[in-house]
């Protein structure tokens, strides 16, 4: 199949969006289940949801692999960031 296919770029994306995102999802349900939202939370949020959108855009256009493992590498520290910040929160409560 994949010889058939000359341009998988779009499916292998879709694909992606359900690995390291699903940690995303995840702590998206818990910060709002505890109640644990706050300034920070938000803000960490919305810059990993704009780092996977560059992500996308690279992996869906021009797909220089470099470029697109720099935005995957942002996104997944500001990800065990927001990770690292609830539990200490958790734990300190």
């Amino acid at each position: 199949m994949a010889e058939r296919l000359t341009n998988t770029n779009a499916a292998d994306n879709f694909k992606n969006l359900f690995e390291m995102p699903v940690l995303f999802y995840v702590f998206c349900l818990t910060i709002f289940v505890t109640q644990s939202v706050t300034l920070i939370f938000v803000g960490c949020t919305w810059l990993y949801v704009l780092l996977r959108v560059v992500h996308s855009v690279i992996h869906c256009t021009y797909n220089n692999v470099l470029h697109r493992f720099i935005v995957y590498a942002l996104s997944s520290l500001v990800l065990f960031a927001m990770w690292l910040m609830f539990g200490v929160q958790i734990l300190s409560a």
